[in-house]
């Protein structure tokens, strides 16, 4: 079984193990691959993953699409997510992606996400001691190499124990 927190922990220090991670995510994330989305840093709270200007990711008229921004916001807060929390223990689904764009792409790009301190813990860990369920919502910002902010982007997933998740067809 693929351990994703294990090689996580080691891309933080290691070019060598950031290449392995990002060879093995385009490969458990089937649908990601054709965007070439590479992380480019990963520390304790943060990340930062490249969106490539490249015809796959482009719409119409020659700009960065809308739905690989919204893509790449939902796969860099979700991968930090699922860094922190007990991957075997939580279930983490996307509920909710709402972006805002307020500049057109026209070359390589970069999301950043940071995950505040006790962040997980006062919005997620500490309100599943009560709830079935929460839903949490992660800012992620996109900027071109030239520091143009693309897009801010508010993903909301709801994060529930594996135990209270119930598959059954009613």
């Amino acid at each position: 079984m693929f351990k994703a927190n294990a090689l996580i922990a080691k891309a933080k220090t290691s070019k060598f193990y950031l290449k392995m991670l990002n060879f093995a995510l385009s490969r458990l994330i089937p649908f990601n691959r054709p965007h070439a989305f590479r992380i480019i840093e990963i520390d304790e709270r943060a990340i930062k993953v490249s969106l490539p200007y490249k015809k796959v990711n482009l719409n119409h008229i020659k700009g960065l699409h809308a739905c690989a921004l919204a893509t790449v916001s939902e796969f860099s807060t979700g991968l930090m997510l699922l860094n922190e929390l007990d991957t075997s223990k939580y279930r983490i689904i996307l509920k909710n992606l709402q972006i805002d764009y307020h500049f057109q792409g026209k070359m390589d790009a970069v999301a950043s996400y940071s995950l505040p301190e006790k962040w997980v813990t006062d919005n997620i860990l500490d309100p599943l001691q009560n709830q079935d369920s929460v839903v949490a919502t992660c800012e992620v910002k996109v900027h071109d190499v030239d520091g143009n902010h693309l897009t801010t982007g508010y993903v909301q997933w709801q994060i529930k124990l594996w135990e209270k998740v119930n598959t059954a067809l009613n």
